[in-house]
């Protein structure tokens, strides 16, 4: 994780960099999915929302073609390619997800020409807290303005989509940049993935005396993978089967028929995928009624259908899940696309403390790489910071 730059450090390093000042600074967060994973890209319901860990970009537009990269972390050094030539044979690491944005904006007949940019993030890598879509969703919010684009936020999640999908290569549906474009303090976004309506749903786990804490795995992962892809295929495959347009169009009354239409594997998939959109539900319908002390069954019914059903837990995660909730969390999970990354655990305040030593005395007993486990709390989406 990188030390946060804020917006006059960051400018104060492009202008170092570059030789000429930023025509501005942009963030977008990542975000949790406190439930509903794996329902987006089969048209159903999820419920992320925004964190207060950000990507932030410092931007400059240019007169000629030549697009520059260049972050705050790692050792990629400087990226020089022409605007005219994008390809995602050519880009790298952390640059495909910009250069990415800038490709999609072009496959919508917006030439937005060469650009000067400066990343710095504290959003996790490779920890299921959508770090790639906090880069896309500064960048497209940065550009959209210079650019005089006029996009709205529909528009620039379907954008951000297709860098991801035809550009970076990885098959996500929409929840990840809806959270981080469309996320407000102290709210989960309640998505219907099929026709991008939205509700901001109260969740305040402070004054209900809870914390949200992250625990990153360190196991990284890549929507890139396989293992995305083939749970993808088997749900496409799902509803082709039943003669749907999507998962989301089978009920809970539908499993038993569907269990004799299904191959074992398959059905699962489709299990998971059908009551994780119920559960979804009712997260929504407990949140605007009794309060976010209720969730936490659902929570844990979320993630043994992701271990057992859809398969796309790890033994780091399951103990980290396993771990939290013995030491007094009211409910844990998984969350993101899975095959490692971060649980969330929901807990007392006053057991905060207890339930971080449990986990890192877990690991440690297992011979697991030490979590890294922090809290985090329902934040603003995108917007121009300086």
């Amino acid at each position: 994780m990188t030390l946060r730059l804020d917006a006059t450090r960051l400018a104060g390093r492009f202008e170092s960099v570059f030789g000429a000042a930023a025509d501005g600074v942009w963030q977008a967060p990542g975000r949790v999915n406190l439930i509903g994973e794996h329902t987006d890209y089969n048209e159903g319901f999820v419920l992320p929302f925004a964190i207060d860990r950000t990507a932030r970009v410092a931007v400059r537009l240019r007169s000629d073609s030549t697009i520059r990269l260049l972050s705050t972390f790692g050792n990629q050094g400087l990226t020089t390619v022409d605007a005219r030539s994008l390809s995602r044979e050519t880009a790298r690491g952390w640059t495909k997800y910009p250069l990415g944005v800038v490709w999609a904006l072009q496959q919508r007949g917006l030439d937005v020409g060469g650009l000067d940019l400066l990343l710095d993030s504290d959003v996790p890598r490779g920890a299921g807290l959508s770090s790639s879509h906090a880069i896309e969703c500064a960048v497209i919010t940065a550009l959209n303005e210079l650019a005089g684009a006029d996009l709205g936020a529909g528009d620039m999640v379907l954008a951000t989509q297709r860098a991801e999908n035809d550009f970076v290569g990885a098959p996500t549906g929409i929840m990840d940049q809806s959270a981080s474009l469309r996320g407000a303090a102290g709210h989960a976004l309640f998505l219907d993935c099929r026709d991008q309506g939205i509700r901001l749903v109260p969740f305040d786990a402070e004054s209900a005396g809870l914390v949200t804490l992250v625990i990153d795995t360190r196991v990284s992962h890549s929507h890139a993978g396989g293992g995305y892809a083939d749970r993808r295929a088997s749900c496409e495959l799902g509803a082709e089967v039943l003669g749907v347009r999507a998962l989301r169009d089978v009920g809970l009354e539908d499993l038993g028929e569907a269990g004799g239409l299904l191959d074992p594997v398959t059905f699962r998939r489709v299990r998971h995928v059908v009551t994780e959109n119920e559960r979804v539900l009712q997260t929504v319908k407990v949140l605007e009624g009794t309060g976010p002390e209720a969730i936490g069954p659902l929570l844990d019914a979320s993630h043994a259908s992701m271990r057992d059903d859809f398969e796309i837990s790890c033994p780091e995660l399951d103990l980290a899940v396993e771990a939290a909730r013995a030491a007094g969390a009211i409910g844990a999970r998984m969350t993101g696309g899975g095959f490692g990354g971060s649980a969330i655990a929901l807990t007392p305040a006053a057991a905060e403390q207890q339930v971080r030593d449990a986990v890192g005395r877990a690991f440690a007993e297992a011979g697991y790489t030490a979590p890294d486990i922090f809290s985090v709390r329902p934040a603003a989406g995108a917007m121009r910071l300086a």
